[in-house]
């Protein structure tokens, strides 16, 4: 294996992983090069060399160096066609890819369609690759939301009022439950539960006639808008009720010493993997060791623990 290409998603620790891949493969010779803006790079052939000084100081950086779109022309059959090409003609013997589940879709299709050799390397805010305990990017995404709610909730016991905050999750609720419980909230509305507005608007009315003065509401922006939840907890307790959307920002920010570690972990073995010819393959942790698992496995829909957590917020409200 002479030359490797490496495409992305965004994400906090993408940076570092990238920088791992270049790194590590340098240590065999082996070329890199990167592929601007995902698959629609991949299309058109948008690529650039990558050394080992063109990836220093990058990794306490937060998005991704080589850009990211999503590429609707990558799952058409002509958009694929264009992409192996690119691939054949610039030589690249073997691809690295770093995302969620749908940069890992694409990944499946090149390896099990094209039979191009490919390592995926899971990154995404929502931690919702299937058989893949921790993604590159989710301990950050918590820990900026969370230091956003920490800040939020100075503010609601100050001036006495309900906040409900939404975060990102539109199909998972992994950021939501998880912020929520480690920042002491109230309550949490996810995409994998049912939630009665009444109900919560009565025990909020409770907890005031009990003294309790502020209250802060988590919601995943999949299962309903902040704003919207705000207007009917107003209009059921009279209660002085704000809603704040934090949205991009926990995609954004230095990645967590977390997440520089494990993308190090993930993308130094995802090298060493393809190296020796493995394809079509995830890389993961299993009790704290580097293994790999199917794409085909990896792609499908994850069970996230949720009750758990939910039960244990509502324990120690």
């Amino acid at each position: 294996m002479k030359k490797i290409g490496v495409l992305t998603r965004d994400c906090a620790g993408v940076n570092a992983a990238i920088r791992a891949v270049v790194r590590s493969a340098s240590c065999y010779n082996i070329e890199t090069l990167g592929i601007l803006r995902g698959y629609q790079g991949l299309i058109q052939g948008d690529f650039k060399i990558l050394s080992r000084s063109s990836v220093s100081g990058i990794i306490n950086r937060g998005g991704t160096i080589l850009k990211t779109a999503r590429s609707k022309e990558f799952f058409t059959g002509k958009g694929q066609l264009k992409a192996v090409m690119n691939i054949k003609k610039n030589k690249i013997d073997g691809l690295i890819i770093i995302g969620g589940n749908g940069s890992l879709a694409g990944a499946h299709i090149l390896a099990s369609k094209y039979s191009v050799p490919v390592m995926g390397v899971p990154a995404t805010i929502d931690n919702d690759v299937n058989g893949v305990g921790m993604a590159i990017g989710a301990d950050t995404a918590i820990n900026v939301a969370l230091d956003a709610l920490d800040k939020i909730r100075d503010t609601a016991t100050s001036l006495e009022r309900i906040f409900v905050v939404e975060v990102m999750g539109r199909d998972c609720g992994y950021i939501a439950s998880r912020v929520a419980l480690a920042g002491g909230c109230e309550d949490v509305i996810l995409p994998e539960r049912h939630f009665d507005i009444r109900k919560m608007s009565a025990e909020i009315a409770e907890g005031n006639r009990r003294g309790k003065v502020s209250w802060i509401i988590v919601v995943a922006e999949g299962k309903a808008k902040a704003g919207d939840i705000a207007k009917k907890i107003r209009k059921n307790t009279r209660l002085e009720t704000r809603e704040l959307v934090l949205g991009h920002i926990q995609r954004g920010g230095s990645p967590s010493a977390f997440d520089r570690i494990l993308a190090a972990r993930y993308a130094t073995y995802a090298v060493e993997k393809l190296r020796k010819g493995e394809t079509d393959k995830c890389v993961t942790l299993k009790n704290e060791k580097l293994d790999t698992l199917p794409l085909a496995k990896a792609i499908q829909p994850k069970d996230i623990e949720i009750n758990s957590y939910y039960k244990l917020i509502k324990i120690l409200t």
